[in-house]
């Protein structure tokens, strides 16, 4: 993702505080520009996790993708506008990577907040979900209805993001609250409604479907993308023969990024055994047979 177009999309839809008294777009807080399509977006951890996004591996790396870069240009956009996203896609796709490393582009003013959302949560639920996720008294203010809407959308009124994960979790009925909330005249906050099937979900609730502005999906990977992006996730790949993670994707990955994930964590776990093997088609079908018949 070109960071100067990502301060460009802001600019030129005048998102307050990305211009400067000279007329220009100050500089979002971003890493340096992927190359080539894709570069790694973090450096190593030993932690198995990076962003909140489990990888499975020691060591391995979040990986700016051209999806990523679709994602992050969407959220761009959105933000500026002060409108709704929906992010969506098959599980494994990637689409929470992506929501992370695109937030991690806004300008540190910009305020993002993450409503953790329950399975079809009921609307008082779903009410101290959005509190909790303002730094709302969410306690006092679930059973007093009147207060608590009054509270969110004033909570709305600052521009800033609120990404909620797993949309396709909420029934039409609770859906149905997001809209009223987006429709308050007031409501500055831009919503990043994110999940597998959350577009199937908001087809359920067309009058907030109607109300999104941007609908992003994270495709599977590409097949010409594979032997890089395993590359730039994890140095195991370096030695391995592009033929060989092509055979391994085809009938195993499928271009599942998280799928990749747990295979290359069975092939550290293999190499950590026996550090003499070659990361080959051998080893390869080895850690694929990890996943069970339908990985």
């Amino acid at each position: 993702m070109d960071p100067d177009r990502y301060d460009r999309a802001l600019a030129e839809l005048a998102l307050p505080g990305t211009i400067d008294e000279s007329g220009q777009a100050r500089p979002a807080v971003a890493d340096p520009a992927p190359k080539d399509g894709a570069d790694r977006a973090d450096t190593p951890s030993t932690s198995p996790f990076a962003e909140g996004v489990r990888l499975y591996v020691p060591s391995a790396h979040v990986v700016a993708t051209r999806q990523v870069g679709e994602v992050t240009e969407a959220i761009a956009h959105t933000t500026a506008a002060r409108g709704v996203l929906c992010v969506y896609g098959d599980p494994g796709h990637g689409k929470t990577v992506a929501v992370h490393q695109a937030l991690r582009l806004l300008p540190r003013r910009v305020p993002v907040r993450h409503a953790v959302v329950s399975v079809k949560p009921a609307l008082p639920q779903l009410r101290a979900a959005l509190l909790t996720a303002f730094g709302l008294p969410a306690t006092s203010l679930t059973n007093r209805t009147d207060m608590a809407d009054r509270a969110l959308i004033d909570a709305l009124k600052t521009p800033g993001v609120l990404v909620i994960d797993d949309v396709q979790r909420i029934a039409a009925p609770e859906l149905d609250y997001l809209r009223l909330l987006i429709d308050a005249p007031t409501t500055e906050t831009t919503m990043v409604l994110c999940g597998a099937g959350a577009e199937r979900s908001l087809a359920r609730a067309p009058a907030l479907a109607s109300r999104v502005l941007t609908w992003q999906q994270t495709p599977r990977l590409d097949t010409g993308q594979i032997p890089t992006v395993l590359r730039l996730f994890h140095p195991l790949w370096d030695t391995a023969a592009e033929a060989d993670l092509l055979h391994a994707d085809a009938t195993c990955a499928k271009g599942n990024f998280r799928t990749w994930a747990k295979i290359t964590s069975h092939a550290y776990a293999a190499l950590a055994r026996s550090p003499e093997s070659a990361v080959d088609r051998a080893l390869l079908s080895r850690a694929c047979s990890r996943l069970g018949p339908t990985p």
